[in-house]
């Protein structure tokens, strides 16, 4: 099984008991057993930015806790660390036909970085199955929601 990429949706479902998706999220991580799973620069800022964002949530945290929060659980031993190695240009670029706005630029980077990787992204946006495109679909896991569906768009 490769190593997967969790896109900041599903890294906040699984850290954030509050989350509409964080049972779904708890249930597909459990399933992957030992399986590697990674975050990068990217992810983890966006983590901490939403999470300590009131308007996220009336329970935000500060961003030291949730620094804390997110550092606490990186010390998980199936996770690794994927640093920013790949300019945008050589990430994005099979995805770029496809791009349909400024909003998918950290998508398709995403994919790009877990193509690089040979790993898969996770992401719960089903939306990003027409951005990943034939050439890049095998980067891309879509985490099923409720009731084990995947997400429709």
């Amino acid at each position: 099984m490769s190593t997967v990429l969790l896109d900041v949706n599903v890294l906040i479902a699984l850290l954030w008991p509050a989350h509409e998706h964080h049972e779904a999220a708890h249930r597909w991580f459990a399933a992957r057993g030992t399986a590697r799973w990674a975050t990068c620069p990217l992810t983890e800022m966006a983590f901490v930015r939403i999470v300590s964002n009131p308007a996220f949530s009336t329970d935000a945290l500060a961003p030291i806790e949730a620094l804390s929060l997110l550092a606490r659980n990186l010390t998980h031993p199936a996770h690794e660390f994927w640093p920013d190695d790949v300019g945008l240009v050589e990430a994005v670029g099979p995805c770029a036909p496809r791009l349909q706005g400024h909003r998918q630029l950290t998508d398709a980077y995403l994919l790009g970085l877990a193509s690089r990787r040979r790993g898969t992204l996770a992401s719960f946006d089903a939306g990003l199955r027409a951005l990943a495109g034939a050439d890049r679909a095998t980067a891309l896991q879509l985490v099923p929601t409720v009731s084990g569906r995947r997400p429709t768009r």
